[in-house]
C-alpha cells in the first residue's frame, strides 16, 4: 500500500483547477470562430460552442481540427483563439483559484514536485503564468507540444512530467488533479495513484467520477490535506 508521503509528483491542470478564467475559453472561442466566418447566434455557432464546452481540458488544436476539419482552417482558428485569449488575459480577466497558490507552495514545502499542465499552446500558457506572476511557482510547466503534441485525454503530459522530473520511481506515486473529464481520463491512463477531480471548473462531480476520479474535492486548496491524510479529506 502506498503511503501519501510517497506521492511526490503532483500534476495540476491550470484553467479551472488552479486558475479561474471566468469563461474566457468560451469568449476566446467565439472571437476566433467569428474571424473564421462562423456567425454568432447561428446553429453552427451553437453546435461548435457546445463541443468546446464538452471537450474542456483537451488540447485546443485537437478541438479545432475536429470543428473545422482542414488543417489550415484548424491552425487559423487556433491562432485566432490564442490571440483572443491572450488579449483577454492581458485585460486582467484571470485570477488564481482561491487557495491555489498557497496549496502549491505547501505541497512544494512538503518536498513534493509540482507540475502545471494545460491544453493551451505554450504562448498562451506563458501569458497566463506571466499575468499571475507564477513563472517560478511550480517546478515545471508543460503544454501538449512539450509531450509530443498530444494533449488530454491522452496521458502524455502526465508521463512527460514523470520522465522529466524523476520525482518518483513508480508512476503510481503520481497525483493528478483537474476539473474536467479529460483530466480524469489522462490521469487514469497514465497510471497515477490518485486522480482528484475539483469542482471549481467545467465539469460536475458525476462527470468527474464517471471518468475515473478517485477523489472529488471542492477545490485544489484541499489537496494538501488529502495527502496529509487529515480526517474528512
Amino acid at each position: 500500500m502506498t503511503d501519501n508521503n510517497d506521492r511526490k509528483l503532483i500534476v495540476l491542470d491550470m484553467a479551472g483547477t488552479t486558475v479561474a478564467d471566468g469563461g474566457l475559453v468560451e469568449r476566446a472561442f467565439e472571437r476566433a470562430a467569428e474571424r473564421l466566418g462562423v456567425e454568432p447566434g447561428s446553429a453552427d455557432h451553437d453546435t461548435k460552442l457546445q463541443y468546446v464546452r464538452d471537450t474542456m481540458g483537451e488540447s485546443k488544436i485537437s478541438v479545432f481540427r475536429h470543428l473545422f476539419g482542414a488543417e489550415d482552417l484548424a491552425q487559423r482558428a487556433n491562432s485566432a483563439f490564442e490571440e483572443a485569449y491572450g488579449e483577454l488575459v492581458d485585460g486582467g480577466l484571470i485570477a488564481p483559484v482561491p487557495g491555489a497558490r498557497a496549496a502549491i507552495e505547501q505541497l512544494r514545502a512538503q518536498g513534493r514536485t509540482v507540475v502545471l499542465t494545460t491544453g493551451f499552446a505554450r504562448v498562451t500558457q506563458d501569458a497566463i503564468l506571466d499575468a499571475l506572476g507564477w513563472q517560478d511557482l511550480a517546478d515545471l510547466t508543460l503544454c501538449p507540444a512539450d509531450a509530443g503534441g498530444r494533449g488530454r485525454p491522452y496521458p502524455d503530459m502526465v508521463l512527460a512530467a514523470f520522465l522529466r522530473t524523476g520525482a518518483v520511481a513508480d508512476v503510481r506515486h503520481t497525483v493528478v488533479a483537474g476539473d474536467t473529464s479529460y483530466d480524469m481520463l489522462s490521469g487514469v491512463r497514465s497510471g497515477a495513484g490518485i486522480v482528484a477531480g475539483v469542482l471549481t471548473g467545467a465539469h460536475d462531480r458525476a462527470a468527474l467520477t464517471q471518468h475515473g476520479a478517485t477523489h472529488v474535492l471542492a477545490s485544489v486548496a484541499e489537496l494538501p490535506a488529502l495527502l496529509d491524510g487529515e480526517p474528512g479529506a
